[in-house]
């Protein structure tokens, strides 16, 4: 815990150790030497160099910036980015807006630079899939999302990158009809709560209804402002509390109201829950459960044919999406074949590891896919009774610190993959509401202990996962 608040905090003696990272936060050391050889070439000194995942993207950077940091395009063999003034301000809202939407140049494609200007090894050898892989990979996803063709499933280069084409999509053809409103269903994922609330037309555009369960709450609010809304953003089950709305219900309050539905089934991933028929769009991070050997982040939007705007939602998508790197789509394909064996030995570990916890006297509090007040939601689109997915979320009677330290297993912000990962998941999440009394009392008021664990089970023996929580928990 202590290196979890030192990376929060930016303490040198963790972060100079600290090789890579989700590729989302931390930029990785192939593009960080890049960004260094291009910007000595371009002559650059002095200044911040940002690069994008493409052209698109680097525009939307620049036009992201205000004018008084000096940003100004880059271009140069064939990378494309922003550079600016040296500013703290300018650095953080640089950096939070290629994060939110997913908008960092890929390491694999970093590599591949490096080496051809001369500057970084032969890239790193590994397995991919030799053939089509855009296709490879829609043979397998695709019949996951029953009725849509291949032209309404798009590929992006990771989960969050879906969530924001999808989410840009839907205010391309709401906007004009006066609807700039948009519900956040729940505690959702940091950065889905992000763009939902720094790229609303106005800070009263965002709405937060925060009990899942509340479809009286909900039928109020539509009955009031329900022309202004645009759209409904759920995820199913939520992160990190495992929660499930009732998804019939709540896609036809939003046909009703002309309000499009995106839901997101990432925690328990689309091989193990069907939304398709539901909702608008599906986005889903394909980095989870499909990338199952930790090495490739990518997601996944899918456009429901039959849905009422859906030439032009297929349009608005293909518009703000960013596609895989080509590298990173060979190295998805090679893996996605696994998916369903993979999930296979997760599911079939997570009921016995979920109920190991819900009976230890150590433990406060667990939540996964069939708890009991939200079971009959999730088991309506679960593909089957054991489809759960590998999520627990967790709260302790004891000391968390205490517990984190001694716990024997691998431990990370991610999930969904072969290893059994765990991280005290509010301190990396959200680390300046834990730390301050205000976002304590925000996070106590949707129903979130500061001290949740979030654990998601790999394809390890049961047993194994359990007997390492159980030397941990001791006796709290």
């Amino acid at each position: 815990m202590a290196a979890v608040r030192g990376y929060e905090e930016k303490d040198p003696a963790v972060t100079s150790r600290l090789q890579s990272g989700y590729p989302r936060f931390v930029v990785h050391p192939f593009a960080r030497r890049l960004t260094s050889v291009l910007a000595d070439e371009a002559g650059l000194a002095g200044r911040t160099l940002w690069l994008a995942s493409s052209p698109r993207m680097a525009a939307g950077l620049l036009a992201h910036l205000p004018p008084a940091a000096g940003a100004a395009p880059f271009a140069a063999h064939g990378v494309h980015g922003v550079s600016h003034a040296p500013s703290p301000e300018t650095h953080r809202r640089a950096k939070l807006y290629l994060q939110n939407l997913g908008g960092f140049l890929s390491s694999r494609e970093a590599e591949d630079r490096l080496h051809a200007l001369g500057a970084g090894p032969v890239p790193h050898h590994e397995p991919t899939f030799a053939g089509d892989a855009a296709a490879e990979v829609l043979r397998h996803v695709g019949p996951k999302f029953a009725g849509a063709a291949d032209s309404d499933l798009f590929l992006t280069n990771c989960g969050m990158n879906a969530v924001h084409a999808a989410f840009s999509a839907v205010n391309a053809v709401q906007a004009p009809r006066g609807r700039t409103a948009w519900v956040q269903l729940g505690w959702l994922y940091l950065d889905t709560i992000a763009i939902l609330r720094r790229f609303t037309a106005s800070a009263s555009d965002y709405i937060h209804v925060r009990d899942v369960m509340d479809l009286a709450g909900l039928e109020r609010l539509f009955a009031e402002r329900g022309s202004e809304i645009a759209g409904l953003v759920a995820e199913v089950p939520s992160n990190p509390l495992v929660q499930t709305p009732g998804v019939a219900a709540l896609a036809a309050l939003c046909r009703r109201h002309s309000v499009r539905l995106i839901l997101d089934p990432s925690l328990a991933s689309a091989f193990s829950v069907d939304c398709l028929p539901h909702a608008d769009l599906v986005v889903t991070s394909l980095t989870k459960y499909t990338g199952n050997e930790g090495d490739i982040i990518a997601g996944l939007v899918a456009v429901n044919p039959g849905g009422p705007d859906a030439e032009a939602l297929r349009a608005g998508v293909r518009a703000a999406a960013e596609p895989p790197y080509a590298r990173d789509l060979a190295r998805l394909a090679a893996q996605v074949g696994n998916t369903g064996s993979v999930l296979a030995r997760i599911e079939e570990s997570t009921p016995k590891v979920a109920g190991f916890l819900a009976s230890h006297p150590a433990v406060r509090a667990t939540y996964w896919a069939l708890e009991p007040a939200s079971r009959g939601n999730y088991l309506a689109i679960a593909r089957s009774p054991r489809a759960t997915g590998g999520m627990i979320s967790f709260t302790l009677r004891g000391s968390l610190e205490k517990f984190y330290d001694r716990l024997r297993l691998p431990k990370g912000p991610s999930f969904g993959m072969r290893t059994t990962l765990i991280c005290p998941f509010m301190y990396l999440a959200h680390y300046d509401m834990v730390t301050t009394p205000q976002g304590r009392a925000e996070l106590n008021a949707n129903g979130l202990d500061p001290d949740l664990l979030r654990l998601c089970v790999g394809t390890e023996p049961a047993e194994e996962i359990i007997q390492a929580l159980a030397e941990a928990l001791g006796s709290g």
